[in-house]
């Protein structure tokens, strides 16, 4: 799939913050802000508000998606929460996160059995991938994602996990939360890697139908850079997220990619 026919994706990672006193006005507000055409919409509340999001965003062309799901589906998995809890909750889910990846030591064979669970609950996944400073540093950076990818995709059928709406995130994990960020350029090689490492894994021509997001320090300000590149199809947003004026801005910005490629594609 060329570049104009995938689609442009804004993605909401809330983080931990929120409450569901206050998170179903939020996400109202976003949303009334952000309607534009051509541009999926998706806001990852904590789970605790998961049900008011979903009841504030009704009418709404906006999807909700989990932060995390855990690998297995029941059990003594104290504080846990699995895919079939979400049935009617959320329709997305993040999994992999360099946030989890740090703090829950979660591996790729984790992540890869938390893929084949989304997958089964009808869940679309946006998988995280992304190195840390020194192995960009040292020159490791596309190596280490096409480690990741390989040990997180596992195992997968191609087709199905395009048929599923698989996302992939480039997240640099130097840029997440410090307010640095890599460049278009940076982004747009790396989302070029991702698709060379699943045509070399057996994917072949599926990997263009594959869409690539940029996550790190994403505002409103520097979204233009990451979405001028054609391999670049939206973003997952942390901080900014909580901020309508900067979905605003974004998701604005979005639309402009998206109408470009409506024009080339028609």
């Amino acid at each position: 799939m060329i570049a104009s026919m995938r689609p442009v994706i804004i993605a909401a990672n809330w983080k931990m913050n929120t409450t569901p006193d206050d998170a179903g006005a939020l996400a109202r507000t976003i949303a009334s802000r952000t309607r534009q055409p051509g541009v999926m919409r998706v806001i990852c509340p904590p789970f605790v508000c998961l049900a008011a999001v979903r009841d504030a965003l009704a009418g709404e062309d906006v999807a909700v998606g989990a932060q995390n799901i855990h690998h297995e589906l029941a059990g003594a998995y104290t504080g846990e929460v699995s895919a079939p809890m979400l049935a009617g909750l959320a329709t997305w889910t993040i999994l992999g996160h360099s946030e989890r990846r740090r703090d829950a030591a979660e591996s790729d064979a984790l992540i890869s059995r938390k893929l084949g669970r989304a997958l089964a609950a009808g869940l679309r996944p946006i998988l995280c991938v992304g190195e840390q400073l020194a192995e960009r540093e040292a020159g490791a950076a596309a190596s280490v994602v096409a480690a990741q990818l390989g040990g997180c995709l596992a195992g997968h059928d191609p087709a199905v996990l395009l048929e599923a709406g698989l996302v992939v995130a480039y997240e640099p994990v130097w840029a997440i939360g410090t307010g640095r960020n890599a460049s278009g350029a940076d982004a747009a090689a790396m989302a070029d890697t991702i698709r060379e490492t699943l045509r070399a894994a057996g994917w072949g021509g599926l990997a263009d139908d594959l869409p690539v997001l940029y996550g790190g320090s994403c505002t409103a300000a520097n979204i233009g850079e990451f979405l001028a590149e054609p391999a670049i199809d939206g973003a997952l947003v942390g901080g900014a997220s909580l901020k309508p004026d900067e979905m605003a801005g974004m998701v604005a910005r979005a639309a402009v990619t998206a109408a470009a490629r409506a024009a080339a594609g028609g």
